[in-house]
């Protein structure tokens, strides 16, 4: 057989990527025909490696564990198998569990009861992989304890059989007990770390942490900085200290950053600096998660985490006033954005095999910046159009900057109305809620002030250095490229998302959604009316000069009246 090639390069690469997928009679004596030079072109060098491949993931039942195995089942169907890692639940075999992945059906919406829809995820995946249930093997683990609780037959299948190690799990509360962020977040990825050591077959392992583990920086470069306190020191102390000493050193332990969650992210980082021996190892970065963007459909999210739980605050009528300020950059990537350059670093990791840990950022802010001022607005416009059903009041958030102001806001439209509503629950019979639900909010919200009143400058050099290394077939199907993302249109589609897909409200009931907030309205204005005129009849029964400003008013009033009138009499 005779092969054509430009260079001993290209023959390498050829082969390297592109036999695997190819059949045996793809190359013979003759020169290439157009139609299989034409499909060469057009064949993804990412899907292809995937192709044959035993993967693992942890948080795989996650938001972007998720989208992950969709795309990867999507565009790599002929891949071997997928093992995520599910914690025991009683009652449930790993393959119902695997079922509730692939066909859950979505929880009703809270006011219709028996209103049920098809989880759409893995629906496109289905026609090009009618048996990706066979693919998925869930395997009983559990990350709160040491040894993973994983049985010895399952660690012998996924020692010996595992090609790639996408690490996703992780506690993402910020309010999280530092014992358990830890464990979660450090000591966790220090034993999947150790069990990848001990696999032969392993490519490539990529750690998912956020590029706000050294949001105490301003400028952040593709580096591991180091922490105070080694991470080892921090696992063994967490084994032996009591909560009330351990609640006691958490303010000095994470120093200058915001909370237990990006301080023990940053250690992760660490112990996978560490711990990496002769791994191939590679850290990715994202901001700021959000919902899809293209794939596979825009607009779809699962959970509360980042900007949703606010979208719907805000919808809703609970969030009227927050503090941030409106031209700090919103640092906001789509989960798909997330999962592709996953993917697309797996695969560079794997085949190049970079001489050092390498770390992409994901963010957006240094290539297509969006404010929280040009964002809040857009999601308050979607929400004129496509309504939220039966919104406690009208959707009307303001920022504010100033911490006296924002207290202000807080007591006045925030607690006060929940006192209120309260009041006529207990009035009409019913358990007052609202204050406790709106104190629940404002403690959430206030965990994210820090975020929403800072900017960040995050260098991408090893993120586009990715991007250059791509194919154009692969730059399309695995696009990372944020700069081609449409804003407006995003978070269009995102307030569309969680209407649809997190909240399962129907587009049917947007008229009837519309008119309840004019009855809103109505009442909004009724009850200001009465309140200025109550005001005001006690401060002319107590002050002179405030009842001359009142027969002032309706002495000018009725003037001017006269004066309409006499002048419309005289144009007849």
């Amino acid at each position: 057989m005779s092969l054509y090639f430009q260079c001993p390069q290209q023959k390498k690469r050829l082969q390297k990527y592109w036999l695997p997928l190819l059949s045996e009679n793809f190359f013979f004596q003759e020169p290439l025909s157009g139609a299989i030079k034409d499909k060469r072109k057009t064949m993804s060098m990412i899907a292809a490696f995937y192709n044959g491949k035993s993967i693992l993931i942890t948080g795989a039942t996650g938001f972007m564990g998720k989208v992950l195995m969709e795309k990867l089942f999507r565009t790599s169907p002929d891949l071997k198998v997928i093992y995520i890692l599910v914690r025991p639940k009683a009652g449930q075999t790993t393959q119902q569990r695997v079922f509730q992945i692939l066909n859950s059906k979505e929880r009703s919406h809270p006011m219709k009861a028996g209103s049920h829809h098809r989880h759409p995820l893995f629906e496109k995946v289905k026609e090009v992989c009618p048996n990706v249930h066979e693919k998925i093997r869930a395997v009983y683990a559990d990350l709160n304890q040491n040894d993973f609780a994983i049985s010895k037959e399952d660690m012998q299948e996924l020692l010996s059989c595992t090609n790639v190690v996408f690490h996703c799990a992780a506690t993402v509360r910020f309010d999280d007990h530092l014992r358990h962020a830890v464990q979660l977040n450090v000591t966790a990825t220090q034993q999947l770390l150790l069990m990848a050591s001990q696999m032969p077959k392993l490519e490539a392992f990529i750690h998912i942490s956020t590029a706000f583990s050294n949001c105490n920086l301003t400028h952040i470069d593709e580096v591991i900085y180091p922490c105070p306190v080694e991470p080892k020191q921090i696992i063994d102390s967490m084994e032996w200290l009591d909560d009330a000493i351990i609640d006691e050193i958490t303010p000095k332990l994470i120093g200058d950053r915001p909370n237990t969650y990006t301080y023990t992210k940053a250690l992760g980082e660490m112990v996978v600096h560490q711990e990496s021996g002769n791994m191939n190892i590679a850290i990715i970065r994202p901001s700021i998660v959000g919902a899809t963007w293209q794939e596979p459909f825009p607009g779809w999210v699962d959970n509360l985490n980042g900007p949703s739980g606010l979208i719907i605050a805000a919808g809703k009528g609970f969030l009227r006033s927050i503090r941030a300020t409106p031209m700090a950059v919103a640092d906001l990537i789509p989960v798909d954005t997330v999962v592709n350059l996953t993917l697309a670093v797996g695969w560079y990791t794997a085949v190049h095999r970079p001489k050092s840990t390498l770390i992409y950022h994901c963010t957006s802010g240094n290539l297509n910046p969006c404010n929280w001022g040009k964002m809040g607005f857009q999601v308050l416009a979607t929400f004129e159009k496509v309504p939220l059903e039966r919104a406690f009041r009208r959707p009307n958030a303001d920022f504010t900057t100033n911490t006296i102001t924002s207290q202000y806001w807080n007591a006045v439209s925030h607690r006060a109305p929940a006192i209120i509503y309260d009041f006529y629950l207990r009035l009409t019979g019913r358990k007052p809620r609202m204050t406790k639900v709106m104190n629940r909010l404002l403690r959430n919200v206030s965990m994210l002030e820090y975020f929403v009143n800072r900017s960040w400058e995050w260098s991408t050099y090893n993120t586009e250095m990715l991007m250059s290394e791509l194919s154009p077939e692969d730059q399309r199907v695995f696009n990372f490229d944020v700069r081609q993302l449409n804003w407006l249109e995003y978070i269009e589609n995102y307030v569309l998302g969680v209407k649809k897909y997190l909240l399962k409200e129907d587009m049917a009931g947007i008229p009837e959604a519309k008119q309840h907030l004019k009855r809103l309205r109505n009442i909004h204005y009724l009850f200001n009316t009465a309140l200025f005129l109550i005001a005001w009849r006690l401060l002319i029964a107590r002050s002179q000069m405030a009842r001359n400003v009142w027969f002032f008013i309706v002495s000018f009033c009725y003037k001017f009246l006269s004066y309409f009138r006499a002048s419309s009499t005289l144009k007849v």
